[in-house]
């Protein structure tokens, strides 16, 4: 482990970084573990979407600012993501009506999860 300094924006951050290898492949330094309250429930129709938006990148669940049943519009906010001090809006990639949300605040995601579901 090495550990750095790393300036963004002119706020210094002091990480540590393994150094795995030419051959490896870069690993995702794990969130900690907290226990997460439970996801909210599926709309009333019960079935899951046939779109399903995806966490771009690992990191905690800070807000989720839609509820099943509700209509989104394309480019709504949907869950926000927090990786690295920094949080990241999900957005809707269409219109549609949020069918389930999969994951709640406070929450630790890997990339590629399941947030939300829509219609």
């Amino acid at each position: 482990m090495k550990n750095l300094r790393i300036t963004v924006n002119g706020t210094a951050y002091d990480v540590q970084v393994e150094e795995l290898g030419e051959s490896a492949a870069p690993a995702a330094a794990p969130a900690p573990a907290k226990a997460a309250p439970a996801a909210k429930p599926a709309a009333p129709a019960g079935k899951k979407g046939g779109v399903e938006i995806k966490a771009p990148m690992p990191g905690t669940v800070v807000n989720v600012v839609v509820d099943p049943g509700q209509a989104v519009k394309s480019g709504d906010d949907l869950v926000f993501i927090e990786a690295m001090k920094m949080e990241t809006p999900v957005k809707a990639p269409q219109d549609g009506t949020v069918v389930t949300v999969e994951v709640a605040k406070g929450e630790a995601v890997d990339s590629g999860k399941v947030l939300v579901t829509l219609n």
